[in-house]
C-alpha cells in the first residue's frame, strides 16, 4: 500500500518546490524509475505461481514419503524437507552443483525427456555406509568409486523412485525408471543450456550427515501436463461413472481375494494353575455341546454356523446357517 502523506508533510513539500529547494521534474523522474523493472530473458518464467504451488505440494508429499522410505531402509534417523523451489536456465543449474557429485538420471513415462536427482555425496555415502552395515559415517571418495559402490548407490535411489510415483498420483500417473548414473556433470545433458528447468531442493539429514538433494525437471518434459498443475484442476474431484466393465472387474478382483476361514469347535477357560498341572490323557471340556453347531468365522467375524465331518477322507465342515448382519447369534 502506498504511503499517505500528512497535511504538514504536503505543506513542507509544496514549500520546498516553491522555494526551488526541490524540482518537481526530479520527483516525476524518480517515480518513473521506480516503475521500471529489469527483465532477464535468459531466466524466462515459464511456470505460474499457481503451478509453482502445485509442484511444491507434490514434492512436500514426496519428502514425507522419502523420509519414511529411507528411515525404514537405513534404520536410522532420517529427515527430509523441501528447502526451495526455483525455475532457472539449465546451464545455471549445472553450474550450481559440484562438478563431481551423485547424479541419478531417470525418465517418467509417458512423459518424454529425462530428469535428474542430484544427491550431495555426504548424504549418498552415509546411506551407503548404513546399507553396508556401518554407523552411517559420511566420507567423500567420489573420484574413485568402485563398480560395486556405484551399483549400490544407484540401487538405493532407483528404489526411491517408487515414492515419487505415489507423490504424483493425484496429478498425473507416471512410471519413473532409472536410466543412467553419473558422477561428473560434464556428462550430464538432459536439456539445452537455455532451457528453463524447475529445481526442487530437498534438505536431507541422515544420522549425523546432512546435505541437499536437488531434483531437476525440464520445462519441455513437464509441458504436456502443465494444465494438470493448476490448483483448481488438482483440487476439483472429477466424478467418474462406473461402467459395466468396471463393475465386472471389481467383482472379479473381490472374488479372487483370499480370506481366512476357520471353524471353531468351541472354547474353554482354564487358570494358569490348571494349565501347568495338565497331564497326558487329561480332558479339557469345551463350552459347547456335541449337538450344538460350531462357529465358522471369516477373518475375525462370525459368518456361519456349521457341523464338522469328513469328505473324501478329509476333515470338512458343512454350513448349516448364515449369520445375517446384526444377528445376536453367538
Amino acid at each position: 500500500m502506498a504511503d499517505v502523506l500528512s497535511q504538514s508533510e504536503i505543506d513542507a513539500l509544496l514549500s520546498a518546490i516553491s522555494t526551488g529547494e526541490m524540482d518537481a521534474n526530479d520527483l516525476l523522474k524518480e517515480e518513473v524509475e521506480k516503475k521500471e523493472k529489469v527483465y532477464d530473458f535468459k531466466r524466462a518464467l515459464r511456470f505460474s505461481k499457481d503451478q509453482f504451488r502445485s509442484l511444491t505440494r507434490i514434492h512436500e508429499n514426496y519428502a514425507r514419503l522419502l523420509t519414511n522410505y529411507f528411515s525404514t531402509k537405513l534404520r536410522t534417523f532420517v529427515q527430509i524437507s523441501v528447502a526451495s523451489v526455483d525455475q532457472l536456465p539449465y546451464e545455471e543449474f549445472v553450474r550450481s552443483v559440484p562438478s563431481l557429485t551423485i547424479l541419478n538420471v531417470f525418465e517418467a513415462a509417458p512423459l518424454s525427456g529425462r530428469m535428474v536427482m542430484e544427491v550431495n555425496p555426504n548424504i549418498a555415502y552415509a546411506m551407503l555406509d548404513r546399507v553396508l552395515g556401518g554407523m552411517g559415517d559420511s566420507f567423500n571418495k567420489i573420484d574413485n568409486l568402485t563398480e560395486i559402490e556405484s551399483k549400490l548407490i544407484s540401487q538405493i535411489f532407483e528404489d526411491a523412485l517408487e515414492p515419487y510415483k505415489d507423490a504424483w498420483m493425484n496429478v498425473y500417473t507416471i512410471e519413473p525408471e532409472m536410466s543412467d548414473f553419473e558422477v561428473n556433470t560434464q556428462f550430464l545433458q538432459i536439456a539445452s543450456p537455455s532451457e528453463t528447468v524447475v529445481v526442487i531442493s530437498l534438505q536431507a539429514t541422515v544420522g549425523e550427515a546432512s546435505g541437499m538433494i536437488n531434483i531437476c525437471l525440464p520445462h519441455v518434459t513437464l509441458e504436456p501436463i502443465i494444465p494438470n498443475l493448476s490448483m483448481h484442476q488438482w483440487m476439483v474431484e472429477s466424478k467418474k461413472e462406473v461402467t459395466p466393465d468396471d463393475a465386472k472387474q471389481i467383482k472379479r478382483n473381490v472374488e479372487n481375494a483370499h480370506v481366512e476361514v476357520k471353524a471353531e469347535l468351541g472354547h474353554a477357560t482354564v487358570t494358569i494353575g490348571e494349565f501347568l498341572d495338565l497331564m497326558i490323557d487329561d480332558v479339557i471340556p469345551l463350552k459347547k455341546g456335541i449337538d450344538q453347531p460350531i462357529d465358522i468365522k471369516v477373518g475375525s467375524e462370525l459368518k456361519y454356523l456349521g457341523q464338522p465331518g469328513l469328505k473324501n477322507r478329509h476333515l470338512a465342515v458343512q454350513v448349516l446357517d448364515v449369520i445375517e448382519e446384526g444377528s445376536e447369534e453367538e
